[in-house]
Parts: C-alpha cells; sequence; structure tokens
C-alpha cells in the first residue's frame, strides 16, 4: 500500500491584530497620528499619502474603530468597494482609501461624496500613494482632496519594522531569528505591509509543515508556494 505524506491544516491560532491608534507605529508621522486621535466631527478634511506600507489604511480603519466604539457611523469607501456609492447623512465620517486608484465611475462618485459631506458638515478623510497635486484624477475631486490638511506619512526606518515584526511574531508564539528577518528585509525591504502578509503565511506554512520558522523554511514556502 502506498502512502502519501499529506501536510496537516493549521488551526487559526492568534486572530489577526487589530488596525488600532495604539498598535500604530508612528515613527516619523506621529502629528498625522495625534491628529486623527483628535479629530472631530465637523473637522476640516483630512488627506494621507504615502507608499505602500507607511501605514495610511491602518490610519484609516483605527480611525474608523475608535468613531465606532464612540456610537458614531463611519461610511467606508475605497477601490475594491462596489458601484454605487451612497451618501448616508446619518455618518459622522467620511474614508475614502485608495484615492489614486479611482476609475472614472468611482471618481465621479467620491466627488459627489465629498460635496455632499462638506455640505452637511460631515469629516471627510482621505488617503493616496500620492500628493493631491500629482494624482491622476479628475480635476475638482483632486483639487478638495487637497482642501485640508495634508500629511506625508513616511515608511518605518528599518529598525522599526523590525521591531514590529518581532512584535507581531511574539504575539504569535513565534521565535524570528536574526537570519529570518534579514532575509525578508533583503528581499522587500520595508514594506511592511508585504512583511506583515508574509509573516501570516510563514506562521500558517510552519503549523502545516510542523517545523520551527527558519530561512531554510522560509525558502521552501517560496519554492512551493511563489514569494
Amino acid at each position: 500500500m502506498c502512502l502519501v505524506a499529506m501536510r496537516q491544516i493549521p488551526l487559526a491560532i492568534a486572530p489577526p491584530p487589530e488596525s488600532s491608534f495604539d498598535s500604530y507605529l508612528a515613527g516619523a508621522n506621529h502629528a498625522a497620528l495625534e491628529h486623527l486621535r483628535q479629530l472631530a466631527p465637523h473637522s476640516a478634511p483630512v488627506y494621507l499619502w504615502g507608499p505602500t506600507g507607511s501605514g495610511k489604511t491602518h490610519l484609516l480603519r483605527a480611525l474608523a474603530l475608535a468613531w465606532q466604539a464612540r456610537g458614531e457611523r463611519v461610511a467606508w469607501f475605497a477601490s475594491g468597494v462596489g458601484l454605487p456609492w451612497t451618501f448616508d447623512e446619518r455618518a459622522a465620517l467620511v474614508v475614502l482609501d485608495d484615492c489614486d486608484a479611482y476609475d472614472a465611475a468611482r471618481q465621479q462618485a467620491a466627488f459627489a461624496l465629498f460635496v455632499q459631506a462638506t455640505a452637511a458638515a460631515i469629516a471627510i478623510v482621505s488617503a493616496g500613494a500620492l500628493p493631491p497635486v500629482d494624482l491622476s484624477l479628475r480635476e475638482d475631486l483632486r483639487t478638495r482632496l487637497g482642501w485640508g490638511l495634508v500629511f506625508a506619512l513616511q515608511p518605518l526606518a528599518e529598525s522599526q519594522v523590525r521591531a514590529v515584526l518581532r512584535r507581531e511574531a511574539d504575539r504569535r508564539g513565534i521565535r524570528l531569528a536574526d537570519e529570518v528577518l534579514d532575509h525578508l528585509l533583503t528581499r522587500f525591504a520595508r514594506d511592511l505591509t508585504r512583511l506583515m502578509a508574509l509573516l501570516d503565511r510563514l506562521d500558517e506554512f510552519a503549523l502545516a509543515s510542523q517545523r520551527a520558522v527558519t530561512v531554510p523554511l522560509l525558502k521552501k514556502m517560496f519554492e512551493e508556494e511563489g514569494p
């Protein structure tokens, strides 16, 4: 009889971390963090911009969670959210994420939301990969995104990225050796979003393989599943 070795399917042990203000490592982005912490209804619009991994979506989610925790209604729109986008006058906060990725229809919808929200004195916080002046969007939307405060978010320094990855690894009960971190950072620099997703994959792969997290295991995962 031929026995085929099958990889064990791991059980989810640690739930994904919540995107909160407390779990955001601000680094050079302290001013943006503190402004959002103190944001109140009827505040001027805010726009966050920065490269992938700089924490834009984390801050938006943290803001939304904080407002929802105190009973406020939040309307969230992003490039992956299907149309139509309907204005909710009961909302205290409108969030527009991934603005640089909006197609023509979503640009029109976002402009309409912006006009309606400002007319109703509802707070608006938006984010994109580029500053408003450099966005390839219709002029009226691009102008409005730059109306209020604009914060340029900076990626974390390598030492800070290491600290975030170690903190998350400790939360999961993973021993993350320096050589594993070196290998990850050599391949993916300081893209924290990508690195956190890789750590999640590596955790599952290690559990399924019933092996410790090492560089050989990381390479094996890349060979079998791709980088």
